[in-house]
């Protein structure tokens, strides 16, 4: 509790809480944008972060990640208009309550939900992670690759529904993480005699490229407005939507809800859609009417909400300590990480401790900022969806071609930016997955090294480091649920090929 409160004192600076609320400011109106998703927000504001303070960036990303994940919750509420996948499960309740004239109570609902689900996760995070970290602390390099595997594992059910599609995916994103030179021998490897690809591929412009370039170019093909002239009513009203008095009933759906939602993010290739509509289905179950869900039934907005928002801290926790991504927008997260030379496991939590805990810190009171922005703001907010397409997507093709540059100044990024913009399209509209990708160029280095150490510390012979590896009793915990999650992918993989054959 010492350490705890010292943390506290070192978060509670105004410098950074005026950036906590800054990111999440940014992240509401990135989430209330139909495409415009946390990964976006995120990617795009990395290379900002890279002449920050390490507190103060993750701070403004950890601000980021909170708010976009409920800002989504507005619009679908308002106008029917999910502006991030997750809230689509809160658009079926949230809207049908706005056509009853009930808009600020289902407003009021999802920002009471998002934020308990949210602080409840942080509070997850605060206590599991640093158990989880000690624990790491008996890895050596067999149990790093093997652990980098286990997160391969789940690239396929991130194939957007196409099993094999995700395996292709992380396959690609593999390959490209072998770019540059042997991290054992040091000789290059598809290098093609360019220096500039020595280093390996700059991974913020390919990211940003992937997630933000691609997403600009897909929304640029068609002329729609976001939202229609019919909801133009329900952006006009000015009102706080403070209904916290009224959440009393529905506690225990807020409270199943943020443990589904944690529970999900900490399962690597999950994310926020999956647990809001596992909370809301939960809530269905468990009703006493659940043939009012669907008609406007504030128990679903609630579900949705505190079940999504709850991921936040959950995904966090395989991130932080054994480095395997819960989602997309923590694979981003751990990217910048690694690039600070913060490395997941206990070492963040001991030598860069007075960095992480404030950031698991700096993430509950995201939570505190955002209900108050969520209270009294809503409406506001909700009129982003207002503003012209075409100006949005200029001032996004902006910072992305100002981002890739300002982090080495180098021209090559702007045509790895571009190339990887390309790649990302190409796969958007071919259904197979970026997150995949990004997974493979992540993981597929920590596979490498892991495995090239674990050969040489036994003098590079393949029998003898099986045999090491079966002798060490994480190495056969680690095998044994790697071979389970590939016999679960392939079970479900086979169940897809028969339900589309039938």
């Amino acid at each position: 509790m010492e350490n705890i409160l010292s943390y506290l004192i070192m978060l509670f600076t105004l410098e950074n809480i005026v950036i906590l609320s800054i990111g999440t400011f940014i992240g509401i109106i990135f989430g209330a944008l139909p495409g415009f998703t946390a990964s976006m927000g995120v990617a795009i504001l990395i290379p900002v972060t890279f002449n920050m303070d390490p507190l103060l960036g993750l701070l403004l990303l950890a601000g980021l990640y909170n708010g976009a994940v409920y800002g989504g919750s507005i619009t679908a509420i308002l106008v029917h208009v999910p502006g991030t996948p997750s809230s689509a499960a809160t658009a079926k309740d949230g809207f049908a309550m706005t056509r009853k004239g009930q808009a600020d109570i289902a407003l009021g609902m999802a920002v009471t939900a998002s934020v308990f689900g949210g602080m409840f996760s942080a509070i997850v995070l605060l206590v599991v992670a640093p158990a989880l970290a000690i624990f790491a602390l008996r890895f050596g390099p067999p149990e790093y690759c093997l652990v980098a595997i286990l997160g391969l594992t789940m690239i396929a059910s991130l194939g957007e529904g196409n099993f094999l599609k995700g395996i292709i995916s992380g396959l690609i994103g593999l390959v490209i993480s072998l770019i540059g030179l042997d991290p054992v021998f040091a000789f290059p490897r598809f290098t093609f005699n360019i220096i500039h690809l020595m280093d390996g591929v700059s991974f913020i412009p390919a990211l940003i490229g992937l997630f933000a370039l691609s997403q600009v170019v897909i929304m640029s093909e068609t002329d729609e407005a976001i939202v229609d002239e019919q909801s133009d009513a329900f952006l006009k009203k000015r009102k706080s939507v403070f209904i916290l008095p009224h959440t009393k009933p529905l506690i225990k759906t807020i409270i199943r809800s943020s443990i589904i939602g944690t529970f999900i993010g900490m399962l690597p290739g999950t994310g926020t859609s999956i647990a809001s509509f596992v909370g809301y289905n939960e809530a269905k179950r468990a009703s006493k009417h659940p043939e009012s869900f669907g008609k406007g039934e504030i128990e679903g907005v609630a579900a949705a909400e505190a079940a999504n928002n709850a991921v936040t801290g959950g995904s966090l926790i395989p991130t932080l300590t054994l480095g395997i991504p819960g989602n997309s927008l923590t694979a981003i997260l751990l990217g910048g990480l690694m690039i600070q030379g913060l490395r997941p496991g206990f070492e963040l939590f001991d030598k860069f401790g007075y960095i992480t805990y404030p950031f698991i810190l700096g993430l509950f009171f995201s939570n505190i900022i955002m209900f108050f922005m969520g209270t009294f703001l809503s409406y506001i907010f909700a009129k982003v969806v207002k503003i012209n397409k075409s100006i949005l997507m200029v001032g996004i093709c902006v910072f992305t071609v100002i981002g890739a540059y300002a982090i080495n100044r180098s021209i090559f990024d702007l045509w790895t930016l571009l190339i990887f913009g390309i790649i990302g399209y190409v796969f958007r509209k071919m259904d197979f997955s970026i997150v995949a990708v990004v997974l493979g160029l992540i993981l597929g280095p920590i596979i490498e090294s892991g495995f090239k150490q674990s050969m040489l510390i036994n003098h590079n012979n393949l029998i003898q480091l099986v045999l090491y590896a079966i002798k060490r009793p994480i190495s056969i915990i680690l095998i044994i649920i790697i071979l389970l999650s590939i016999i679960t992918q392939f079970i479900n993989a086979r169940k897809l090929i028969k339900k589309i054959i039938k």
